[in-house]
Order: structure tokens, then sequence, then C-alpha cells
């Protein structure tokens, strides 16, 4: 099957769900699908192999910046806006985008999900003539549903399907401010009716958009997401601690509120109060732009505060390989999430690498681990209710084992990017019948 996966780039951030559709073409192309993948507005950083290599980047971000803000800028000569394409200002614009928040960006957001009754007509008119020039596509999928925007224009002028996958969007237009909030979630609504179909990776998530959207039941399948186990497969097996050996709590997200930082450090300062785990380390990995620097520092100096800063290392935007390590480092993952979000692939990382996680008993984390089994839930998203789960699992290094191993064995059989792959055209053949055999 022709298939074509549009994926926006976060500049110099790592975002899960670009490490996710990347995994994805490189599985259905294993699988004999011919997939091309499409970078939109900023360069991706990823921490394997890209997908993308000999794909130009559409949208680039400056000039989608400059449609919005500069009247009949749609109309400057192709060789001036290219200019503004280079990969050198990119990465440049890479930067200030790291700075960005949601809430500037109301009004461009709405542009785009306007699609060609936006300000970014000239962008999306250019996207389309390229694929145009292409083997026809028996599917598009776009990444997110905030790139709504393009299924009108790339079903009419291309005549193929096109599918959105969810992913945390919710949060994300949640925090616009209004009138642009509002607008952007009627704006998506109205345009969900372009759309052939819709997948999502929870069905906590699929339930929530579903009524948010008024999406069609009919039209919205479940395929959880999926990462490449290359790596996690070479993660000896771990022998259970001996009593009072070291025991390292981890953190393996963004480092920001959003996420729960500041949860569980306040859990660990708890337990470490209690004089009852003088051997507990924690470690915090993930992401760490400028704008999460702020916050970074302040979980820092509440550490140094209560004299516990030694025992906490940080390890910031870290490799494929420094991330695997750190899975594997840890005997237990917490990443309390605050807001909703469709998935969270650090549950699977963690558990692929056969460390357990304690969840809060919210949003997606009793789907996912009360699939694979690879972890306790912990009640309310609170410090004092994720220190009272850790420590009958800090008091049993054999019951964190074993959580891990579950964790670990469910992932290898349901969520590697195969699986994720094989899911996801299960689902277009649901969708589309008429594309069965394909």
């Amino acid at each position: 099957m022709n298939l074509v996966q549009i994926t926006p780039g976060a500049g110099g951030m790592y975002c899960g769900n670009c490490f996710r559709d990347n995994a994805l073409v490189a599985a259905l192309r294993r699988q004999g699908h011919d997939t091309v993948m499409v970078p939109l507005y900023l360069p991706m950083t990823l921490d394997e192999t890209a997908s993308h290599t000999n794909t130009p980047t559409f949208f680039g971000g400056i000039n989608v910046f400059l449609s919005q803000k500069i009247p009949g800028y749609h109309a400057a000569p192709a060789w001036f806006r290219s200019l503004f394409d280079s990969p050198r200002l990119l990465k440049w614009a890479s930067g200030k985008a790291a700075k960005t928040r949601a809430s500037d960006v109301g009004e461009l957001n709405l542009s785009m999900l306007r699609g060609e009754e936006g300000h970014q007509t000239r962008e999306l008119n250019d996207l389309v003539a390229w694929l145009g020039n292409l083997p026809r596509p028996d599917v598009v999928f776009l990444s997110n549903a905030l790139l709504v925007g393009f299924a009108r224009r790339l079903r009419e002028t291309l005549k193929t399907r096109v599918i959105v996958f969810l992913q945390s969007e919710e949060a994300f237009l949640d925090s616009i401010p209004d009138p642009w909030r509002s607008e952007a979630w009627k704006t998506l609504a109205s345009r969900a009716h372009d759309v052939d179909g819709w997948i999502s990776p929870s069905r906590y998530f699929a339930d929530r958009m579903q009524q948010r959207l008024g999406l069609d039941p009919a039209r919205l399948r479940v395929v959880p997401n999926g990462i490449s186990l290359e790596g996690y497969d070479r993660i000896p097996a771990r022998p259970i601690p001996a009593p009072g050996a070291p025991l390292t709590l981890g953190f393996f997200a963004r480092q920001c509120p959003e996420k729960g930082l500041d949860i569980v450090i306040d859990a660990y300062i708890r337990l470490k109060r209690d004089g009852a785990f003088p051997n507990l380390f924690l470690r915090v990995g993930g992401g760490c732009g400028p704008s999460d620097e702020p916050f970074v520092a302040e979980q820092k100096l509440k550490l140094r505060k209560a004299d516990l800063l030694q025992g906490v290392a940080f390890h910031p935007n870290v490799s494929r390989e420094e991330k695997i390590a750190f899975y594997a480092a840890c005997d237990v993952i917490s990443v309390p999430g605050r807001h909703p979000e469709a998935f969270g692939l650090y549950q699977i990382e963690s558990m692929a690498a056969g460390t357990p996680l304690v969840q809060p008993s919210s949003i997606t984390y009793p789907e996912i681990l009360g699939d694979t089994g690879g972890g306790n839930l912990c009640g309310e998203n609170s410090p004092e209710a994720l220190a009272d789960a850790l420590r009958p699992l800090l008091d049993n290094p054999a019951r964190l084992r074993q959580l891990g191993e579950a964790g670990r064995q469910s992932v290898f059989s349901r969520y590697s990017d195969d699986a994720m792959a094989r899911g996801t055209m299960d689902a277009v053949h649901s969708l589309l019948p008429e594309l069965a055999g394909r």
C-alpha cells in the first residue's frame, strides 16, 4: 500500500509523537508498505534513525509565522520564501520554538486548523503539489488532530483517504486562552467531518475526544503505541537486590510540572525523611528545554534545602542508548502526569527495560498497567499517595522484579513498533474496507 505520514517536527526538543511516528514508518516499511514520511515546521529531533532523510520540510516554521503576520506574504516569490527554509535558519528558529508557550500561538493554531481558509494556503498548496508528484497515496496519515485543516485539500486534490492519529491534543488546546481556545475546538469539531477515520492509542483518550469533538464511534479505532525494541532486547536479566542494597526511583519524561516531576521529588523527600530507605536514590531524566529550566532549578533548590540533592542525578536530553541505560538502572519509575494524555511512551519504554511503574489511578495509567501487569496504581495524584504506594514495593525488591518482568513480557509481545504497524493497518482495513487486501 502507498502511505504518507505527515509529522510536525519539534526543533531541538524531544517529542514523543515524533518518536512514535518515526517508529511507525520504519515498521510499515519493513512490512512491505511504501511509506513516505513528511516533516513539517522544524527539523525533527530523534533518538533513532530518521525515516525522512530524503524529504523536504514543509510548512517551514519561519514562513508559517510570516504568512500569519504579514498580509500578502503568501504571494512572495518562491526563491525569497526558500531563503527562510534553509536548515541553518530553521535550526535557529528551533531555539526560539523551545521557549514558545501554547498560549502564545492561539491565532496561528486557529489559522492552521482552518486549512485552505487560513493564512497558510501557500504552504498547503506547496505540500499538496509535492505529494501530487508521488504515486497516489492510498492513505495519508496526519500525526495529530491539529493538522486536520489539511484533510479537505488532500482528499479533494489527491483523491486519497485521510486518517488522523489522536495524540494528546486536548492539553495543548485547553492551554490556549480564549477566544482562540473556544474557536479552535469549534473549528476542529467542524473539520472532523473531512476525515475518513481516527486512531487513538488508548480507549481512555478515544472516549474523551469522541465526547469533545462529537466523533462518530464507527470511524474511531484504538491502536496502542509501540516502540522499537532494539537495545532493550540486550538488557540482561536483573537479579533481586539483597536486603538493604541501594534502590533507585526514577522519573523519565519532559521535566516540567505537567508531567509531575515535582510530585516525584516531593514523594522522594518524604521517603527519605522517614528514614526507612537510607539507600534510596533518585534519577531524573528526559527532555529539558529552555522553558523548563527555571522549574528544574526550583526542584533542585528544594532538594538542596532538604539536604538531599547529593542523592539525586539529573540526565537531561539523553541519547537513545543513554535512555535505555537510564531505565535499566532504575528499580521503579513514576511519571505522575497532571493533564490528560493519549498514552505516554515512557510507560512502555520503562517496562521494556524490566522496570515497573507506580502511577496515579487516572488518565491512561489504569488501562496500560492493567493490560501489562507492569506496575501498581497509587490512587490520587499526590506526593503522599505516591510515597505510600512506593513503600511496600521498596520493602519487597522481589515484587519489583516480578512486576518488571511481567511488564517486559507484555511490551515485547504487544507494544513493539511492529505490533503498532500491524494494528494500524488492521484499523485502516476496518475503517476503509475497500482497501482490504492491499
